[in-house]
């Protein structure tokens, strides 16, 4: 950490050039970082901008006075100190500032080692707030019982240990995996363990919404930006600040969204849509997809640059048909779930009916799991969940050999590659994950092929 990130930063803010510039350069010869404005209105520009540990405020200027300056600097942070300089005409409202949350005030003309002592134990006062809130965070994070998301699968409980590790940082997230597998679950695991699990969880689906309202959802806008934006409206970046922002299906976003997002992982800030001036942002992102973004960058879909900075930390996600041995533990959670939604008896499933769910393919994974047991739970006539039960997609299934006996004359490699991938397969009981292993593949590349010789269930 450099020097200038460690000293404290003051904010002075007054009309008169002569005053401004004299504290800057008393302060800053004192060891602070100084800031400054000229006039209220840029004074509350530069407070969210800035983001000072203390301000310095005259408290009578045109248009915006202390008072203004007071109250902005509150609304984004409580605990900042906020010193007000006074005439003597003006000093009952400076003392009744202090009664209402102003730091302390002090009378011009000013002693220069008087006011310096003031901002000093402004500044210390601010640390030990600081610290204070970091300790209290700390400790509600520790006494928190975080549930583990469900499963005994040995890929699954691998991705559980990274993710448990990444929670702590606040490095960038990218969640892949088909729909429905969990990859919103992983994300909210990971911010209930990390250091902002006391903010915000903000989540947004990219491909549920048009590019033009997306970048005002994501960004917010500024009032007469658009045909309907009567007033200024804050983004989801925005609403999770100090917390973690979860975008769903990036790889569903637009090329002129892209540019945006990559702009806010570059300089963490947003430019609301119709506006000019950038705002900082202090969260924890987390970027999921179905899609393959390597893929989707040698089509053109997607920016080389932007995934980089998205793949700091991969997980891929494996499909529920690669974990057979979860799907009964997921559907009991489920069982349990619904009868406590309907404050009924927990339904049971019949032996029969669990096989059946074991020994379906679940291409709608973990959310067609969900989905299917819900059904089941209304359509079952006592407590007792039968297999007649369940959609007929699950019970009527069709099968295929996963090696033909059929002789080829001539084969291709393409052919000989299919062969040996589904003898592969074949000798580890449809296990993908063992498979992958045995052919030196990870399992995407495995998936990959197999949907191209059309053998994905």
């Amino acid at each position: 950490m450099s020097e200038q990130e460690t000293r404290p930063t003051v904010l002075i803010i007054d009309d008169e050039s002569a005053i401004v510039d004299t504290l800057r350069i008393l302060l800053k010869n004192e060891g602070f970082a100084a800031h400054v404005a000229f006039g209220g209105k840029q004074g509350i520009d530069q407070i969210a901008a800035v983001r000072p540990d203390i301000i310095i405020s005259d408290i009578r200027m045109p248009g915006f006075g202390g008072l203004d300056i007071l109250s902005a600097a509150r609304a984004q942070d409580p605990d900042m100190p906020v010193i007000l300089m006074t005439a003597q005409a003006s000093l009952q409202s400076a003392i009744s500032a202090v009664n209402d949350g102003a730091f302390h005030y002090v009378q011009k003309p000013f002693q220069n080692d008087a006011l310096v002592a003031i901002v000093r134990r402004a500044a210390e006062t601010r640390q030990l707030k600081t610290e204070n809130r970091a300790l209290k965070k700390e400790i509600r994070r520790r006494d928190t019982v975080v549930a583990k998301p469900i499963g005994v699968n040995r890929a699954w409980l691998d991705i559980l240990n990274v993710a448990e590790t990444v929670a702590r940082t606040d490095s960038t997230v990218l969640l892949q995996g088909e729909s429905g597998t969990g990859k919103g679950v992983i994300a909210n695991y990971i911010h209930q363990l990390s250091n902002c699990t006391t903010g915000p969880f903000v989540s947004i689906n990219c491909g549920a919404l048009p590019e033009s309202l997306l970048e005002s959802e994501l960004f917010g806008h500024v009032k007469g930006s658009f045909t309907g934006a009567v007033k200024d409206k804050s983004g989801m970046f925005s609403a999770a600040q100090g917390g973690s922002f979860f975008l769903d299906e990036i790889g569903e976003t637009t090329a002129a969204t892209q540019v945006k997002l990559l702009r806010v992982l570059q300089h963490r800030e947003v430019i609301p849509v119709g506006a000019t001036e950038p705002i900082p942002i202090d969260c924890r992102l987390i970027a999921a997809t179905n899609r393959n973004l390597e893929e989707e960058i040698a089509r053109g879909n997607f920016r080389s640059d932007l995934y980089y900075r998205l793949n700091v930390i991969a997980i891929d996600i494996p499909p529920l048909r690669e974990r057979p041995e979860d799907i009964p533990l997921l559907a009991e959670s489920f069982l349990s779930e619904i009868a406590l939604k309907r404050n009924e008896p927990k339904k049971n499933l019949t032996v029969e009916a669990a096989e059946e769910l074991q020994a379906y393919s679940w291409p709608g994974n973990v959310r067609e799991l969900e989905n299917a047991i819900e059904r089941a739970v209304i359509l079952a006539k006592n407590g007792t969940i039968q297999a007649a039960a369940l959609p007929e997609r699950i019970r009527e299934r069709r099968t295929e050999p996963l090696v033909s006996d059929r002789k080829i004359t001539n084969p291709s490699l393409e052919a000989i590659e299919r062969a040996y991938i589904m003898w592969v397969l074949g000798s580890e009981g449809g296990n993908k994950s063992r498979a992958a292993e045995v052919l030196g593949i990870d399992a995407s590349t495995l998936h990959r092929k197999l949907s191209r010789f059309e053998l994905v269930a």
